[in-house]
């Protein structure tokens, strides 16, 4: 019996199906913003499902090719996730992201096993408030954390950096509140004031604080 042949323009059943394309995205940044575009078209408006995490991106969509589209993204900075947004057009889905630091942004992930990202706290200008607790007495499991710092700062090493290290803990180890209070204070204070209190900053602006001595002016005047 002579043996089957296949003709150079046979096609394998397995290759029939064409491949569906991937769902691409892109970004950009501004000096307060990362914009991050998914462009796929025509997607359910509704579909679109995004968690905020100060250093994690996860969205959920509903595209016609790719019904159960996921984007999981380790972001290389921190942001602000209560002032992050988002918007669906027929064209893509665009996800602004609010920074926490006013920086330039090399890349969008963070390399894997690289540690996640905090907000950077320099704390040569920022003044340690010495004064009572800032939380009631009557509050079950808050911290003082400005005592921390106090009791940190005299029993291990002195300096800016150790300050600073002090506070990236405690940014890493407050409650979201926290996080937020700490980031607020310090971008609208230019980096004069940090608070751990959200009670205390979350409803104004944060006024620039000038060094014991100084008085803070504008140039103008």
């Amino acid at each position: 019996m002579a043996e089957a042949q296949l003709s150079g323009d046979t096609i394998p059943e397995n290759n029939q199906l064409a491949e569906i394309p991937k769902i691409k995205y892109d970004w950009y940044q501004t000096e307060t913003h990362v914009v991050i575009s998914i462009l796929g078209k025509n997607v359910l408006q509704d579909s679109v499902k995004i968690n905020y995490d100060c250093n994690t991106l996860n969205l959920l969509a509903h595209f016609p090719q790719y019904p159960d589209y996921s984007l999981i993204l380790n972001l290389a900075h921190p942001i602000e996730p209560s002032q992050c947004t988002h918007r669906a057009v027929p064209s893509k889905v665009e996800v602004k992201l609010k920074k926490c630091d006013g920086i330039r942004w090399t890349q969008l992930e963070r390399k894997l096993n690289e540690p996640a990202p905090v907000a950077n706290f320099s704390m040569a200008q920022v003044p340690v408030d010495s004064g009572p607790p800032k939380y009631p007495s009557s509050a079950p499991h808050a911290k003082d954390w400005n005592r921390v710092v106090l009791e940190e700062g005299e029993d291990k090493e002195e300096g800016e950096a150790a300050l600073n290290s002090l506070f990236q803990k405690i940014y890493l180890e407050g409650t979201d509140e926290v996080k937020r209070a700490m980031n607020k204070s310090f971008q609208e204070s230019g980096g004069t004031v940090l608070s751990t209190n959200w009670k205390e900053v979350g409803h104004d602006k944060v006024d620039i604080k000038a060094p014991d001595g100084m008085e803070w002016r504008n140039w103008e005047q």
